[in-house]
């Protein structure tokens, strides 16, 4: 039992300790924010970082010590912060006093870009880019001002140089500042958990376009960076200089490394080539590891403690998603449909919750070892607590694969797969709603299934729920049979009577229906091995609270080895003067012990849970056993469009389900006349539905409609 529930604090009190803590995490993250500002300024350079030299350097840290405690220590503190107040967020669950939010606060949400190169933008995430925009305009011109006040015709001929080649000996040193202002950000928003995005209502998955602007920018400033010393050195004849690797100092040969793969990634990256060759892409974009290792060669540990933050949060957790990947995952059964969509259902940890519309990462080792790919997950976590669903459409070669392994007349009984996740949202802010309008287009209907599930149990708990409006576009008839994962195999007994829900289904190339969508669905038991394993979080029930303690206590162990190396080791040859011990080697060592430190901490914290787990779910393995393919199917099993409906009781899906043949769904009209007060809009399909929804819910004829998209794909 929790120590918030053996000593009974009421809620009131947690919450008060909630608001604390962001209290004090807004402070620091003020603070942060203050020295980026400061940074381009005399004032930072000349009076701030010498007397915080002063204070912080060491015979243990040396000059590093200033730069951990300004850029490193701020951010990790918030994300130990963050993470215990997210602990506290499961015994503050206010579901059932959510009330609509202000409308102030909703408009913000509502779109005001649609159509540009940046994609489809909130007033919120313009306001933010604004002020990340307006912040290195400022670093520009305050660098700009102090490196070019001093540069005059006198001072350039005592170097032997121009004015114009001083100059832009100086634009190329003040890219490179502002490029690691943006390499900061770079690594947040792929951190899938990351309990900073978690804490300010984010997902990695929402958030990839930011790390899409971010990447842009800093390869777009780094190349200028690197364009304009190679423009210096040709004018001043230093072109030896692109081969240089200093022992102290700037290492112009591991820069030119670090972005070389950066450029690598840059260029797979564009749409045009990431569409057509996503597996280059995705290999290609492996490379940020030789690229932040040479970059940190280039200049050096401790001006790198500037990015590390971000690094260092998002190699606590690719090292997590790597345990979790390591274990192999108990897949019960798995129900082919007649659209060649799958339906695959894994044994899960009852302790393990997440919220509707999920995602959860696959691998399958017989179709490919390295490729990861995203699905949502279709369970809900109340109705099925020991099972946990994913759907797959056959759309790719990967899934196409997987297709034929299981709908083959003599169908595969065991499948190795790995898994990393589940990934939740933050909350169910849908049920503060009056009304949902759900817009899916194919495969996209996919978050809509765990959303309507939810509902479904909370309107047979006889909880208030938002009536429902599904307007799912198809392409051919046999793709209404996605309807029917609406309902769990255990939907018959969950009375949905109380639930107001209306389905519009529209079939865009089919005028009629076909006979694909009269075949039945083929159902699969699947034999588990004693070595498969339920889905489990990778850090327990209380993963939060050990995520905070990895953090913390990685960060410790890093501080620990760099202090008694510098103490014992690199102080007693260099004094701290930073010009006797190679940047390289120390760079190298400290960057090593940031990998062992956070592979100790996240290692044990992970095993621990596991031989937690273990002992939990022994009696639940032992008590299950393996299905023969033979095995008659439960009846609730079989079913197609016609009788899958008809079997709900008190209501059927037939009676709220109206299907147009040969025709698109007008989304102005619909949007139209369902823009009451308080409705939520939610879009899930192709980018260009999600745009024309975005555009009709922005438009003052439906300034009560708030639109939210769902897009996994890069």
């Amino acid at each position: 039992m929790d120590l918030v529930q053996i000593k009974g604090w009421p809620h009131e009190q947690i919450k008060s300790i909630q608001i604390t803590i962001k209290l004090l995490i807004l402070v620091i993250f003020l603070g942060y924010i203050m020295i980026w500002i400061m940074m381009p300024t005399n004032v930072f350079w000349l009076h701030w970082l010498p007397d915080i030299h002063k204070k912080a350097d060491s015979t243990y840290f040396g000059e590093q010590g200033a730069y951990i405690l300004i850029y490193s220590s701020p951010i990790l503190l918030i994300a130990t912060l963050g993470c215990l107040c997210l602990h506290l967020e499961k015994y503050t669950d206010d579901s059932e006093n959510r009330t609509p939010r202000d409308r102030r606060f909703v408009t913000w949400r509502q779109p005001v870009l649609l159509r540009g190169p940046l994609g489809i933008v909130s007033w919120t995430e313009l306001s933010c880019l604004v002020m990340f925009v307006v912040l290195l305009v400022w670093s520009v011109s305050a660098y700009v001002h102090s490196m070019f006040k001093n540069i005059t015709r006198q001072s350039a001929s005592k170097m032997g140089e121009l004015v114009w080649e001083v100059k832009l000996d100086s634009v190329a040193l003040l890219l490179g500042l502002v490029g690691n202002l943006c390499l900061s950000f770079l690594f947040f928003p792929v951190t899938r958990g990351s309990p900073i995005l978690r804490l300010v209502g984010l997902t990695s998955e929402s958030t990839v376009k930011y790390h899409i602007w971010l990447g842009h920018t800093v390869l777009t400033l780094f190349t200028a960076h690197g364009l304009c010393y190679i423009i210096f050195w040709a004018n001043t004849h230093q072109m030896l200089e692109m081969l240089k690797w200093s022992k102290v100092g700037i290492s112009n040969a591991a820069g030119e490394v670090a972005l070389l793969s950066g450029l690598a990634m840059w260029i797979t990256s564009l749409s045009v080539v990431r569409r057509k060759l996503f597996e280059l892409f995705f290999y290609t974009h492996h490379l940020y590891i030789v690229s932040i290792l040479f970059f940190v060669l280039h200049v050096g540990f401790s001006y790198s403690c500037i990015m590390l933050p971000g690094f260092y949060l998002f190699l606590i957790d690719r090292f997590l998603r790597f345990l979790q990947s390591q274990q192999r995952i108990r897949l019960i059964s798995a129900r082919v449909l007649p659209c060649q969509a799958m339906e695959l259902n894994f044994s899960k940890d009852p302790k393990l919750t997440y919220n509707p519309s999920s995602i959860m990462f696959i691998n399958m080792k017989s179709i490919s070892k390295l490729q990861w790919h995203p699905f949502t997950v279709t369970s809900n976590n109340n109705i099925d607590p020991d099972q946990l669903s994913i759907v797959i459409k056959s759309e790719g070669s990967w899934s196409q694969k997987l297709y034929e392994k299981l709908s083959s007349p003599t169908p595969t009984d065991r499948l190795d797969i790995s898994v990393e996740g589940p990934y939740s949202p933050t909350s169910t802010s849908f049920l503060r709603h009056e009304m949902l309008v759900l817009v899916s287009g194919g495969s996209g209907i996919t978050p809509f299934i765990s959303i309507i599930r939810e509902l479904i149990f909370l309107a047979s708990t006889k909880k208030k729920t938002p009536r429902i409006l599904l307007v799912a576009v198809f392409k051919k008839s046999a793709d209404l049979t996605m309807l029917d994962l609406l309902l769990p195999l255990s939907g018959t007994s969950h009375d949905i009577s109380h639930l107001q829900l209306q389905i519009q289904a529209y079939v865009t190339r089919d005028r009629n229906p076909s006979t694909d969508s009269q075949k039945l669905t083929q159902s699969i038991w699947l034999k588990p091995s004693v070595v498969d394993r339920p889905v489990s979080a990778v850090l327990g029930s209380n993963s939060w609270l050990w995520l905070g303690a990895v953090i913390s206590a990685s960060f410790i162990i890093f501080l620990l080895l760099i202090g008694l190396l510098n103490h014992y080791y690199i102080y007693p040859v260099d004094h701290n003067t930073n010009m006797i011990y190679p940047y390289a080697a120390r760079s190298m060592i400290n960057t090593v012990f940031l990998c062992v430190s956070v592979v100790i901490a996240a290692t044990l914290a992970f095993i621990w849970n596991k031989k937690q787990n273990m002992r939990d779910t022994r009696q639940i393995q032992d008590s299950d056993s393996p299905t023969p393919m033979s095995c008659p199917v439960p009846e609730s099993w079989r079913y197609n469009v016609e009788t899958e409906l008809e079997s709900i009781t008190h209501r059927s899906f037939k009676q709220v389900t109206t299907v147009h043949y040969g025709r698109r769904p007008n989304l102005q009209k619909i949007l139209s006349e369902n823009s009451e007060s308080n409705v939520g809009v939610l879009v899930s399909g192709p980018k260009k539905m999600r745009e024309d929804v975005a555009g009709i819910c922005s438009s003052d004829l439906t300034k009560n409609l708030h639109y939210r998209s769902f897009s996994f794909n890069w």
